[in-house]
Formats: C-alpha cells, sequence, structure tokens
C-alpha cells in the first residue's frame, strides 16, 4: 500500500462547515475544496455570497468551487459569471443538465470561451463524460466530477468506468477528472491506481486518514477492546437466574 505522501491523485476536501475547512486548509496534503448546495444547506448557511467570500479568505493558494444554483440556462450563466469574478482560484459548479434534463454543453462552451474555470458536476455516465469533455476544450482550466459513488449506490462498479473516463481525458489535458462521492478511504487508493486526477473526501473520509497503512493485529485488538468496554459501560450483565436454568 502507498503511505498518502506517494499518492499520484490529489485529495479535495468537500464540506461546507467553516472550520472545519480552516483546519483542513493547514494540511498540506489537502489540494483543493469544493462544496455544493446541499452541503451548505445542512451546514446552514444563510447567505451563499458571504459564505463564499468567507472560505476565499481561508483558501487563497488552492483551488475551490461554488456551484450555481439556478435551473434556467440563462440564470445559471450569469451566476457562474459572477461566482466567477470572486477570485482566480475560483472554479464554478455547472450541472450536466438542469432539471427538465436539458444539457449544459452550449453553456460550457461559451463559458470556457469567456475564460471561466469550470466544474462540470453530476455526471454519471461516460457519454456525459465525452460531451462535456468536448464543450470545455477551449476552458483555461477545468474539473469533470464523475459521482463513482453514487454509481457504485447502484451495484456497478465505479472502477472500469473512471478508468475509461481518465482515457478520454487525454486530449484534453486542461481537464481534470473528479472522483466525486466516495464512500470510503479504500477509494481514494483506487482513484489512484486508475489515475484519476482528483477525490474529493467528506470529513468522515478524511477523518479515517490516520488509519492508512495501520497494523491490521493492532487494529484487531483495538477492536475486541472497544466491544469489551462499551459493554461494560452498558452494565450488561448476564447473571444467571435459577428460575430460569436450562435442564439437561
Amino acid at each position: 500500500m502507498l503511505a498518502l505522501e506517494e499518492l499520484n491523485v490529489k485529495l479535495f476536501a468537500d464540506g461546507a462547515d467553516v472550520q472545519s475547512i480552516a483546519e483542513h486548509a493547514a494540511n498540506l496534503l489537502i489540494k483543493g475544496f469544493t462544496t455544493n448546495p446541499t452541503l451548505m444547506k445542512k451546514a446552514g448557511v444563510e447567505d451563499y455570497r458571504a459564505f463564499a467570500i468567507e472560505l476565499l479568505e481561508i483558501v487563497k493558494d488552492r483551488p475551490i468551487s461554488f456551484e450555481v444554483f439556478a435551473d434556467e440556462l440563462s440564470e445559471m450563466e450569469e451566476q457562474a459569471l459572477e461566482i466567477s469574478s470572486w477570485g482566480e482560484n475560483v472554479f464554478v459548479k455547472i450541472p450536466v443538465t438542469n432539471c427538465r434534463q436539458e444539457p449544459c454543453d452550449a453553456l460550457y462552451r461559451r463559458l470556457a470561451q469567456a475564460g471561466v474555470k469550470v466544474n462540470a458536476t453530476a455526471l454519471m455516465t461516460l457519454d456525459q463524460v465525452g460531451r462535456v469533455a468536448e464543450a470545455l476544450a477551449e476552458a483555461p482550466a477545468g474539473f469533470i466530477s464523475l459521482f463513482a459513488g453514487r454509481i457504485a449506490d447502484t451495484g456497478r462498479d465505479p472502477v472500469p468506468m473512471m478508468a475509461e473516463a481518465v482515457r478520454l481525458l487525454e486530449t484534453t489535458p486542461r481537464l481534470q477528472l473528479i472522483w466525486a462521492s466516495p464512500r470510503e478511504l479504500l477509494n481514494v487508493f483506487q482513484a489512484d491506481s486508475v489515475g484519476c486526477h482528483v477525490i474529493t473526501a467528506t470529513l468522515d473520509i478524511l477523518k479515517k486518514l490516520p488509519l492508512v497503512g495501520r497494523d491490521l493485529t493492532d487494529f484487531s485488538l483495538e477492536t475486541v477492546r472497544m466491544f469489551h468496554d462499551d459493554a461494560r459501560a452498558a452494565g450488561y450483565s448476564l447473571v444467571s437466574d435459577p428460575r430460569l436454568a436450562v435442564r439437561g
């Protein structure tokens, strides 16, 4: 197993908790940040612009992605231009379609020509990867977020698909593939093995980083002790009641 420092895949922190983001900004293993409206809502964010500006005071030297929330393509474009203006390290997350399943390909092209750094998000098929890569071919830089975790949730193995997506992006070197919505720390090593450029990770996954390479015998003993200590703390007892004795 490779050490985290030896991995080629870049680790991005995914979340909307300001304190957590500030802590991870001090971690040199974290190479970028992403968020989305769902995470922001869960974190209690009320003022989108104020939240973003606060994060940009913390994250100044690494890419950070903020997502549009309009559904009309024209309004998406207005929001994208506004969000892009917030900083040189800002990438604008644009979903692969709107809620009516209208593709955002033409919008990607216009934003790419305008010099906007786009993070195309919510992709789940290789056809989408190919179309979006073509639309963003002229972008100064960009990410394509293929939601491997959600693909896995359907019972499909995402690894072969991610490997093929990496191949599809070989002709567009300014675009990087993101392994989005990972479900476990193992996904970091799987992403690295197929040459994926970036993987996002939520706080729950990032908390497991110290476990990488852990001795399994020691980990087993720690687990045994955890079960034992929790049973004692709960006061469990199986003191025999003579009235319930099994006769044999």
